[in-house]
């Protein structure tokens, strides 16, 4: 019997994984083919295949992204760059989509830093990632502070707290795996760590 259950055990801890990331997969393929897949299927009726619409929603967004590499159609995006950060409330909806996204795949990416963090009058260290360390173009008194981004466990949620930067310490952790740390509980221990002053 103790056989069994162990083999249904190790059955669970094998085949779940496998089923939630093929799930996860297929759930991030449906959604971002139906993106324009909706649109497309009236005129293949019968005949859609899907991946069509993911496929034509990569043409679309490299075409724009060549598109604003040019002359005109540069001019004309920058535009409408400039327009929508001007529109009450929809300006602040578009720099926080537009920071975010450039913060993961811009030229200055974030998350890239890892920190460890000392709770104040603790001895409780808690793993963050370096957002911004240019804080004086926010507010000029925070010039000598760093923005820390502390994930919760199990969620996408977070904090964001203001540290001095003397007391933030670099560790040399890649972003991912801390990442995979913080979210997991602390179960996922795959990267060694050497501390470095920030």
């Amino acid at each position: 019997m103790k056989s069994i259950l162990k083999n249904f055990i190790n059955g669970i801890l094998t085949i779940v994984p496998i089923i939630l990331v093929i799930y996860v997969i297929y759930k991030t393929f449906m959604f971002l083919d139906s993106l324009l897949g909706n649109t497309l299927k009236p005129f293949f009726k019968d005949d859609y295949i899907p991946g069509i619409g993911l496929l034509t929603t990569i043409v679309l967004i490299t075409l724009l992204g060549w598109m604003s590499t040019k002359y005109i159609t540069g001019k004309i995006i920058k535009l409408i760059d400039k327009l929508l950060e001007k529109i009450p409330v929809v300006k602040t909806i578009y720099s926080v989509i537009k920071d975010t996204v450039q913060s993961f795949l811009g030229d200055k990416k974030s998350f890239s830093k890892v920190a460890l963090v000392t709770l104040p009058g603790t001895e409780v260290k808690s793993i963050g990632f370096i957002t911004s360390d240019q804080l004086e173009t926010f507010h000029d008194p925070l010039k000598d502070y760093v923005a820390v981004y502390i994930p919760q466990t199990f969620q996408v949620a977070g904090f964001t707290f203001l540290i001095p930067k003397e007391q933030v310490e670099v560790i040399d952790v890649k972003a991912e795996d801390a990442m995979k740390f913080v979210l997991s509980g602390g179960m996922t221990t795959s990267s060694k760590t050497k501390g470095k002053n920030a």
